[in-house]
């Protein structure tokens, strides 16, 4: 476009200083051919178009903005020259500051003052521009305390701003130090301020001269103008008149065009109407959005449109958006009670719970998702471990496995590997037979139900309360917001509320636990609810150790979630309780299965004279003592139950009370009479007893009280100190006291069947002897000489022969206890005999003397002490031997008997022959 004319050129400016609204007049060429011309004008880059008045070609007057540089030029622009140039500057200065008390001739705006103090551009109160300092000298304040003050001056203020100012206080508080003659630099401040004040109002009138005289040119030239016209005082004022023109011009364009008009105004509202609904469908498809992507499960992409809205159109006046935004409130209302509903359903992820509680917080929902999901957890899992018993108890689980034909109720499988699974170190657990569910007792499948349930449940429960602690609900990366600062504070505010849920969820397990286990532990109004596991087959110690294992797989798994000792403490205590019930019911049961080996004897004699009967006796408590290695294993935290008095005596006792059953059971056997069994009476001495002895044998009475016998000696120098070493291995203490007493009471037994049979065998012997001594009407006093030893003595003998044959072959070592037993009844069967003669013929003494040196000398290896006497007293009635030829007669004839029983007193000589163990 070109120009008509040159650009403007500013040549000056007066004043060429000052502060911002300082009315200024600017000179030059080429200023613009009139005031439309005029289309800018701009003073240190802040325009001042707005109050600038064109006067001419070469001048304009114009008040300066309020620019941000301190100096700038002055640039006219106008139509027909364009953008100008200047050949001058202006500068523009600071406004001094003026006091809340001082006059200003113009309006001063209070709250945008810079605070000279820090050099910072902010707003502040206009009483803090009042004088820190009011008397301009150095303060010194003193170290006088404030209720010191208060106490000198009541009532009074040391502020010189307050209605009750203390000139004294507020010169002791800030210038105790001060000397006279700053205190006189301070009062001559004073009067200078003074004066100045006084002075005030004429300042304030030649500072606002030029304001009033503006003002006074403008009221004159309004008022001049109204006068000029002339017609004010008849048609009234030009503004009146020119007010009815408009007026009348308005309604005759109303009438012209007021059908086409509202045409317009029609397609105008249809339009914008269009216009709306194209430039906020946003708003307006939200609520079929928001429904169609909560059927398709995208609450994110709900979430993200409902928190745009509403910082679109939440505070929004608008009729028909507060109707639309009304119907998206409803719809995440809804979306609100839908994901709360999923958040409480259960069972339900840990993932899915975290992705409800931060859907429901990202939607502001009412109350705390978080909590109230955390108390649904706790309530849900309760449950689960109330319906376990419940289930067990209304018989809804399988049913116990029928009993073994012996009465143990374990699975045969892992009772025949039991030993082997032992010494390996493994777990009663597994591996498990195809069948174990069908076999396992209802309260082993009842703990490890509840175990599932709490190592299942419990972790995810205390791993969303970490969640919840740490705020991690609602930020994967630990990032602070409003919401995981929320969290934290709740979570601090319900810990104990938390702990208390932990613990009823720990306590209800335990009760459970005991119920079934343990019934006689719980109070007797719990045992309605825990309770009712009395119709149920008692467990054995194998089945409780599984139990133990159970529950110990369960504490390590809580324990691992670092969940404070003190609330997993009761479990510990159950675990102590279940330890000791192992324990206990072991060797309870151990004294049932020792009293059962009864049935087991075969009587079958090794080379030692033993059955197998102690050996299972002692493989059966050994067993038990193996079963008992993981139960009595003291795991971290635990404490060793047989270290507590209470279970160590009452484990000795029981220890007692099996061998005493032991013996008792041994003591059965000694009495059972032939009746009670059939029986095939077997000669032990045959060379074929022991190839035949493994088919059917019973064996005689007085067979089985010799191999008792030999049981009871096995018993007390072997077995009981096997046991010994075999319970103090296993940290079993009192073995001494279990020592003593098991063999107090099998030296009792061992005495009662010593002496039943000792009297069975010696009775028939000694009785035998008088009768046959008198056969024949035999007298002392009047017999032949003796030709030899009489048959009664050697039929006495041969009884005697018997009884050795019977004993050797069941026991060798019990040989000389039981001959010389019986030799000592014989010896004094023998001197009462003798004794009970009136008088001895030669020959008669001659025949007694024979037949005592004959018996004494062929049992002479089992002669005791009394026996001997016995013979030496049998001896003392008969008269001594004088003549050579009757001593020599005496000799030949013990000779003869002697020689002539070679072979039947050989078993009487001591055996070099030890018996082969087998």
């Amino acid at each position: 476009m070109s120009r008509a004319r040159p650009p403007p050129l500013v040549t000056g400016i007066s004043p060429n200083e000052g502060t911002a609204w300082t009315k200024v007049t600017i000179r030059g060429e080429n200023l613009g051919m009139g005031a439309a011309d005029l289309i800018g004008l701009s003073i240190c880059g802040h325009s001042c178009l707005l109050t600038a008045e064109w006067m001419s070609a070469s001048k304009i007057v114009c008040r300066v903005g309020p620019a941000k540089d301190d100096k700038g030029e002055i640039i006219v622009t106008t139509k027909s020259g364009g953008n100008g140039t200047s050949t001058v500057s202006f500068k523009l200065l600071k406004p001094d500051k003026i006091g809340i008390l001082d006059q200003s001739a113009v309006w001063v705006d209070e709250m945008n003052y810079y605070d000279m103090r820090t050099d910072r551009n902010k707003g502040i109160s206009p009483l803090s521009l009042r004088p820190s300092n009011p008397l301009g000298i150095d303060i010194d304040k003193g170290k006088l305390l404030q209720t010191d003050m208060e106490q000198t001056f009541p009532g009074m203020s040391g502020d010189f701003t307050s209605e009750n100012f203390s000139a004294t206080w507020y010169l002791i508080e800030n210038h105790s130090g001060t000397g006279f003659d700053q205190l006189r630099l301070a009062a001559n401040n004073l009067k200078k301020q003074a004066t100045k004040k006084n002075e005030g109002s004429l300042a304030y009138v030649k500072g606002g001269l030029s304001t009033f005289f503006e003002a006074q040119d403008a009221l004159a030239a309004i008022h001049q103008k109204l006068e000029s016209d002339g017609t004010e005082k008849v048609e009234g004022s030009m503004t009146q008149r020119l007010e009815n023109v408009l007026n009348r011009a308005s309604d005759t364009a109303d009438t012209l065009f007021q059908e086409v008009l509202g045409r317009k105004d029609k397609a105008d509202s249809t339009r914008n109407a269009l216009n709306v609904l194209q430039r906020f469908k946003f708003l307006f498809n939200l609520p079929l959005n928001i429904e169609r992507n909560i059927q398709k499960g995208d609450y994110d992409v709900v979430i993200n449109d409902y928190e745009k809205a509403k910082s679109l159109f939440g505070n929004t006046e608008v009729p028909v958006f507060k109707k639309v935004y009304a119907e998206v409130e409803m719809r995440i209302g809804a979306l609100r009670s839908l994901l709360l509903e999923k958040l409480l359903e259960t069972p339900s992820t840990l993932h899915d719970q975290k992705r409800y509680i931060r859907y429901l917080s990202d939607l502001h929902a009412p109350g705390d998702p978080a909590w109230q999901c955390i108390y649904a957890q706790h309530k849900w899992i309760l449950q689960l471990l109330q319906n376990c018993r419940d289930e067990f108890i209304t018989g809804q689980r399988v049913g116990v496995g029928a009993l073994d034909l012996d009465g143990d109720t374990r699975p045969s499988a892992l009772r025949m590997s039991h030993t082997a699974s032992l010494k390996r170190g493994g777990s009663l657990r597994t591996p498990r037979p195809s069948t174990w569910r069908f076999e396992t007792p209802q309260q082993v499948q009842f703990v490890e139900k509840l175990s599932d349930v709490v190592i299942g449940q419990l972790p995810n429960f205390w791993k969303l309360w970490i969640s919840y602690v740490n705020g991690s609900l609602f930020s994967e990366t630990g990032e602070k917001s409003g919401q995981v600062e929320r969290s934290k504070k709740n979570a601090r505010q319900r810990q104990n509320d938390f702990k208390k849920m932990i613990e009823e969820l720990t306590h209800r397990l335990v009760k459970l636990v005991r119920g079934a286990l343990l019934p006689a532990t719980l109070p007797p109004g719990e045992l309605g609810l825990y309770g009712g596991w009395e119709n149920k087959t008692e467990l054995t110690g194998l089945w409780v150790t599984q139990v133990i294992h159970t529950v110990r797989c369960c504490h390590d798994a809580l324990a691992t979630l670092e969940i404070p000792n003190d609330l997993l403490q009761v479990i510990q205590d159950l675990l102590l309780d279940l330890r000791v019930h192992c324990l206990l019911v072991s060797l309870q049961h151990t004294t049932e299965d020792v009293k059962k080996l009864a049935e087991k004897e075969d009587w079958v004699v090794d080379n030692e004279g033993l059955t197998s009967l102690p050996a299972q006796f002692e493989q059966c408590v050994v067993q038990m003592l193996q079963s008992l290695t993981e139960p009595m294993e003291t795991k971290p935290g635990e404490i060793n139950v047989l270290q507590l008095d209470l279970a160590q005596d009452r484990a000795s006792e029981l220890c007692v009370v099996i061998m005493k059953a032991f013996i008792s059971c041994m003591e059965q056997l000694s009495m059972k009479t032939d009746s009670d069994s059939s029986h095939t009476s077997v000669d032990l001495a045959s060379p074929n007893t022991f190839s035949s002895a493994q088919e059917e044998f019973s064996p005689t009475p007085e067979q089985r009280l010799l191999i008792i016998l030999s049981n009871c000696q096995y018993l007390e120098k072997h077995t009981f100190i096997n046991l010994a070493e075999h319970f103090e291995k296993h940290g079993f203490t009192g073995t001494e006291k279990i020592t003593r007493a098991s063999r107090e009471a099998v030296r009792d037994l061992d005495q009662t069947l010593f002496d039943a049979y000792i009297q069975r065998k010696s009775d028939p012997i000694v009785g035998s002897l008088e009768p046959g001594i008198y056969a024949g009407y035999f007298d002392w006093r009047d017999c032949q000489p003796p030709t030899g030893v009489r048959n009664y003595l050697k039929e006495a003998l041969v009884s005697i022969i018997t009884v050795h044959a019977e004993v050797f072959t069941i026991s060798k070592e019990l040989v000389p206890r039981i001959l010389s037993k019986i030799v000592e009844a014989v010896a004094e069967e023998m001197c009462r005999l003798m004794h009970c003669v009136p008088s001895f013929s030669k020959n008669g003494a001659m025949q007694a003397r024979l037949e005592l040196w004959a018996l004494r000398d062929a049992v002479a290896c089992y002669l005791t002490a009394d026996s001997n006497a016995n013979f030496r007293q049998a001896l003392e009635p008969l008269p001594q031997l004088h003549s050579g030829a009757d001593k020599k007669s005496q000799e030949e004839l013990l000779n003869t008997f002697k020689s002539g029983m070679q072979l039947q007193l050989t078993c009487f000589q001591p055996s070099s022959v030890q018996p082969v163990k087998r």
